[in-house]
């Protein structure tokens, strides 16, 4: 449930910022396109999986200069412009969730890195592993604070 409901924010994130349309309006269309597409991974969007991609997109709102300027700091080389925006919206909301919500790294990360295999390009997976670890170790290193993780 929550993998579906992590994809569905990431799709409404993703048409909110690069289509500019209304957060909202993003998420009610994304989850009417959903709703037709077969599930690979079996879990159904229910109303708790909806109410999971509304609190990870507001929390990501609320945040997103902060988990913006994690990002910055992480990732070497690159800067917003030329980064995958498909990669880019999958990380804004890894890393909101791997800093304010009680969620384990370890599903999360694995989660983040199957949604940019599947929307991304080839070397996707790969690249959202890649930065996801180094935040991950600045919060194990203590230059990041997140919130405890449940058990």
């Amino acid at each position: 449930m929550r993998r579906r409901a992590r994809e569905l924010a990431m799709r409404a994130l993703f048409a909110h910022t690069q289509g500019g349309v209304d957060l909202e309006e993003a998420l009610q269309h994304t989850l009417s396109a959903m709703g037709g597409e077969e599930d690979p991974y079996g879990d159904p969007l229910d109303e708790e999986g909806v109410a999971f991609a509304r609190r990870l997109l507001s929390g990501f709102k609320a945040h997103q200069e902060e988990v913006d300027r994690v990002l910055k700091e992480t990732v070497e080389g690159w800067d917003f412009a030329q980064m995958s925006k498909t990669d880019l919206t999958v990380l804004r909301l890894a890393v909101y969730e791997m800093l304010f919500e009680p969620t384990p790294f370890a599903p999360l990360i694995e989660v983040a890195v199957k949604i940019a295999k599947r929307y991304g390009g080839e070397h996707s997976g790969a690249f959202v592993n890649g930065v996801l670890g180094r935040v991950y170790r600045r919060i194990q290193e203590g230059t990041l604070q997140a919130v405890p993780k449940e058990a």
